[in-house]
């Protein structure tokens, strides 16, 4: 089993920042790449970006290329999502999630471990 408790979301102004965090616990957090999703309300969840277990490699969906940036400290089992130049389309609950494998997936269906969600509100 893995723990995931995400932290960070909370209420900016179009255009500002916010660092979402990933706390880990339970088993080894290097043998997970891990993932970053979103859902909006009245809307499927979403890909956001996600990571290799290494931390080596990422990927990210388009819509926030260049915006957002995933990293991870596994010393310390904690994943993060720095979030730039907020949209209020970019307003949901962001979710990290866990997947037992080197390289991580856009497909949310795979990974085995979810946190509890963080709101993220931005307003225009």
């Amino acid at each position: 089993q893995v723990q995931l408790v995400e932290s960070g979301g909370g209420l900016v102004q179009a255009g500002g920042s916010l660092r979402l965090s990933c706390a880990a616990s339970g088993r080894t957090f290097s043998n997970y790449a891990m993932g970053w999703f979103r859902q909006a309300p009245g809307k499927e969840r979403e890909f956001v970006t996600a990571i290799t277990s290494s931390g080596g490699s990422t990927l990210y969906a388009d819509s926030v290329k260049g915006r957002f940036t995933i990293s991870r400290t596994n010393a310390k089992n904690t994943a993060y999502l720095q979030m730039n130049s907020l949209k209020p389309e970019d307003t949901a609950i962001y979710y990290c999630a866990a997947d037992e494998k080197f390289w991580p997936d856009r497909n949310w269906s795979v990974y085995d471990y979810w946190g509890q969600g963080t709101q993220v509100t931005v307003s225009s």
